[in-house]
């Protein structure tokens, strides 16, 4: 992004009703420029927003990280760490000079001084997300090494810094900016403006600065990771023809020069350890691919891929049939696949689905299809819902295939043996109720998403609850569900619901029911206000309200007497259990 560029879009007015955001843009030096890039980012980043960038002071950047601590609002906090910060004998502006004494106390300064900044950043990270970006600005010429050798300064000192980021990266709401992605962008030597550095107190360059915003900003707010990715087998998990090569023939060794596609199916074996869903479409015979998948040194375990769809038909039919058993949307899968043809069938069929060509003779360009999948797929961190989330589609197409083909529903679910635990709490702490509000779709309310801060000022309001449910049943666990979140008027019997989402995989087992019945219980509430809203995507939610109104559903805000509610609530057979 240019300057220019960067300019153009602070300029521009903020929309009518937009709601007020901060950001924290925390450095030691002044930020000039680099406040004008990362505003522009912001603003792109949340378009009906009026955002407004908080700095601190020059040359304090301890005092900087504990005085925006003090601020709970800021969606987020961008902290630029350079060497200057450390001791700023370190930096241009500092004349103390360079001798050996010099160099020993800036070593222990430096010990003293990151464990202080850990523990800022520490309390920081506890009321907002944390962007750290690393020193990324060369050393000066300290020491009476030529520049081209390492010193015992240099090494300790870049020890200091490893150890120092590597325990803040392990803090939660912390993440810190890869300088090997920001190289890709922005190499070392074009980095500094040492110019303007000693003038105005501002060291990087235009590109340097636009690359750090860039960076930071996506780190701090990342795209919401993919759930699937669908894979081809010929010539992409391997390489070779399975139905003209037969089992032995396929290969993926280094060997036999498939090594890319070894890479590949390891990427996949990670992902799907981090809970991302990988299945299989193939024109092939199945038989054929249930033996090829079985050779003992195939580095993808089948176990971790479901479901397997091999068949002559078209692939977008059976993409079809591997959306419908996972229940997901398409704008949340990856297709891959060797054939640009096969590609473009799959997206005509389904726009939103992201397909990507395994490039099978170009070894560099399956390395940066790997890298992208990791950025497709990446997550802050991996839960317990990610590691159960396979065993339980897998049990979902088992309950489908015991469930009755005649006979009442309700008879297959008294037999479920379902149990339903709910919690009830009153603040925001739990990372995977967000993480649902934020991603569901289909069973959503209204589809509000929160950042960190609104979520943490939501819980501040008097009255203000939080439900989760999480399901099990004698087909295995489902994890943490379903998400509510309301205010409770004390002086009345009313309730208003402000959050209500439902992952999905939960679908077809009354659990909605369960929820509001507690709600109805636990609060004695006659009537449950709900802050609806009609979007594209949340029929199932729609659906269900419709059963309580047979007028037809408002476009907006409604009430549901408990009467209502229980006079067409069917019969519920979960061993629900409360817990705060």
């Amino acid at each position: 992004m240019r300057l220019s560029e960067a300019l153009r879009i602070n300029q521009a007015p903020a929309p009518p009703g937009a709601r007020p955001k901060k950001l924290h843009l925390v450095c030691g030096f002044t930020p000039l420029h680099l406040e004008t890039f990362v505003k522009a980012r912001a603003k792109l980043r949340f378009p009906a927003a009026e955002l407004t960038i908080g700095a601190g002071l020059f040359g304090d950047l301890e005092g900087n990280i504990k005085r925006a601590s003090e601020e709970r609002a800021a969606e987020g906090a961008v902290v630029i760490l350079e060497w200057s910060d450390v001791d700023e004998r370190l930096g241009l502006r500092a004349s103390a000079g360079w001798s050996a004494a010099t160099l020993a106390d800036i070593e222990q300064q430096a010990a003293e001084k990151l464990p202080r900044l850990e523990a800022a950043l520490s309390e920081l990270a506890k009321v907002t997300p944390v962007a750290l970006v690393a020193p990324t600005l060369p050393l000066p010429p300290l020491s009476h090494l030529p520049p081209f050798q390492a010193g015992a300064f240099d090494l300790e000192l870049r020890s200091l810094m490893s150890g120092f980021l590597g325990r803040v990266s392990r803090c939660k709401g912390v993440r810190v900016v890869s300088d090997a992605a920001l190289a890709l962008h922005s190499p070392h030597t074009e980095r500094r403006d040492v110019k303007l550095e000693l003038l105005a107190g501002f060291p990087y360059t235009l590109p340097h600065a636009s690359h750090v915003a860039q960076l930071s900003l996506a780190c701090l707010f990342p795209a919401p990771p993919k759930k699937g990715l669908i894979t081809d087998l010929d010539d992409t998990l391997w390489k070779g023809i399975l139905g003209e090569a037969g089992i032995p023939g396929v290969s993926w060794s280094i060997e036999s020069q498939a090594q890319s596609h070894s890479l590949y199916q390891q990427a996949l074996a990670s992902l799907s350890e981090s809970g991302v869903l990988i299945a299989i479409v193939s024109k092939n015979d199945p038989e054929l691919v249930r033996q090829a998948l079985e050779r003992p040194d195939i580095l993808l375990n089948p176990k971790s891929v479901f479901p397997i769809e091999a068949s002559w038909g078209a692939k977008s039919e059976a993409v079809g049939r591997v959306l419908q058993t996972w229940n997901v949307a398409a704008d949340s899968i990856v297709f891959v696949d060797d054939s640009l043809m096969e590609l473009a069938e799959v997206a005509d069929r389904y726009p939103g689905i992201e397909c990507l060509r395994f490039p099978t003779d170009d070894p560099a360009a399956v390395l940066d299809l790997l890298f992208l999948l990791r950025e497709r797929f990446g997550k802050q961190e991996l839960r317990e819902e990610d590691r159960i989330r396979l065993p339980s589609l897998r049990s979902q197409a088992e309950r489908q295939k015991h469930g009755p083909a005649t006979g009442a529903p309700e008879d297959f679910l008294a037999r479920l043996d379902a149990k339903l635990t709910l919690n009830y709490s009153t603040c925001g702490d739990d990372g995977r109720a967000l993480e649902l509000v934020n991603k569901t779709n289909q069973f959503n309310l209204n589809g509000q998403r929160y950042s960190l801060a609104e979520w943490h000022s939501y819980f501040e309001q008097p009255g203000a609850f939080l439900v989760t449910a999480a399901y099990e049943d004698r087909f295995g666990p489902l994890g943490k569900i379903a998400v509510l979140a309301g205010r409770r008027h004390t002086q009345s019997e009313y309730v208003q619901v402000d959050m209500w989402v439902m992952s999905c995989r939960a679908f077809s087992r009354q659990i909605e029911f369960q929820v509001l019945r507690s709600l109805y219980q636990k609060y004695g509430a006659a009537t449950l206000a709900f802050s609806f809203a009609q979007t594209e995507r949340n029929g199932p939610l729609q659906e269900f309200f419709s059963r309580f109104i047979p007028s037809g559903m408002p476009e907006g805000n409604f009430d549901l007497t408990a009467s209502a509610f229980h006079k067409a609530c069917p019969q519920l057979f979960h061993e629900v259990v409360e817990t705060s």
